[in-house]
């Protein structure tokens, strides 16, 4: 989510989670891993002495005896990771798809809620997680809103980079422009993301200004979210730039929602990885880089209406 301290920056994904709630624990689905077959499954020795994948040899010694990199993900965010007929798919699959062929493994997705991606990382559950996760420092350094100490942090091999958008009813019934406007307002957005901190930091920002505070629902789902903001119980949802965008786009066939304002509090997402795994950081970032230089990536996030997103170079932790 997206920056701030997602998601999913702060106030797209920008899906990025609160870090007080790194330490939740989601109760993980088991899902299909798309069209991410780069590597057979079978993790018989034989595969590492035989793998020609160019950046195969970067990778620590049990992933290239595993064959597999497991991958934690909330699949709620179209279009970067949401499921379809069974499978996940998106930005995010693609991308681990193109970072598979650079390294010699497979990408295996497995679904989960958002603020408990974190916490599963560091608990081994995950070797990674890729779920527009907003790269900040605070997530680095495992802390929470007030800056107290929860975890260990993670590292981000950053990817792609958004901000926070605005989205309401069609027609826009309260004439909202901008976060500003929700003084005084009902927002809805999915717990534990950086919208969520952009929320409630706006907030404190109306109430010093002498205006009502904002009156934030919080829900354990996005689509919980966006069913407040259709039902007119919430005059606004907030989420990640270009997931707002294809809410607007096609929910109801363009007719539910629309996007109202700028993107603002642009930040990298990253892809979270332990940070005692720093040999599978910098294979990632290398892959990241490969998939850039060879054109890969561009045209991954074109399939997508995503080019907006687009970065020129990964980077280890770059969120600030």
């Amino acid at each position: 989510m997206t920056a701030s301290s997602t998601r999913r920056t702060t106030t797209a994904r920008s899906r990025t989670a609160a870090v007080g709630a790194i330490a939740v624990a989601g109760a993980l689905i088991l899902t299909g891993c798309g069209d991410q077959t780069n590597s057979g499954g079978d993790n018989s020795s034989d595969t590492a002495s035989s793998n020609s994948a160019p950046l195969f040899d970067k990778l620590p010694a049990d992933i290239q005896k595993a064959g597999v990199i497991k991958v934690g993900t909330n699949a709620e965010y179209a279009p970067m990771e949401y499921q379809e007929g069974g499978k996940i798919v998106g930005v995010d699959p693609d991308i681990a798809a193109a970072l598979g062929k650079q390294l010699g493994v497979e990408f295996k997705f497995t679904s989960g809620s958002f603020d408990g991606l974190i916490s599963s990382l560091n608990s081994g559950r995950y070797d990674v997680a890729m779920s527009s996760i907003t790269d900040t420092k605070a997530r680095q350094e495992g802390l929470d809103d007030d800056g107290k100490k929860l975890g260990p942090g993670v590292d981000f091999v950053d990817y792609f980079t958004a901000g926070t958008a605005i989205y309401v009813q069609k027609g826009n019934p309260k004439k909202i422009g901008s976060i500003e406007d929700l003084c005084g307002q009902t927002a809805a957005v999915q717990r534990g993301t950086t919208y969520e901190q952009a929320l409630q930091k706006q907030s404190k920002a109306c109430t010093e200004g002498g205006k009502k505070k904002i009156t934030i629902e919080s829900f354990e789902n996005d689509t919980e979210a966006q069913t407040r903001v259709k039902s007119g119980g919430a005059v606004a949802g907030v989420n990640d730039y270009p997931v707002a965008v294809d809410l607007a786009r096609k929910a109801d066939g363009g007719n539910a929602f629309e996007v109202v304002g700028e993107q603002v509090d642009a930040g990298p997402f990253g892809i979270a990885v332990n940070k005692d795994s720093t040999e599978l950081t910098s294979a990632l970032e290398a892959a990241v880089n490969a998939i850039i230089e060879d054109g890969t990536y561009t045209k991954i996030l074109e399939k997508w209406g995503a080019e907006s997103g687009a970065i020129e170079k990964s980077a280890i932790n770059g969120g600030k």
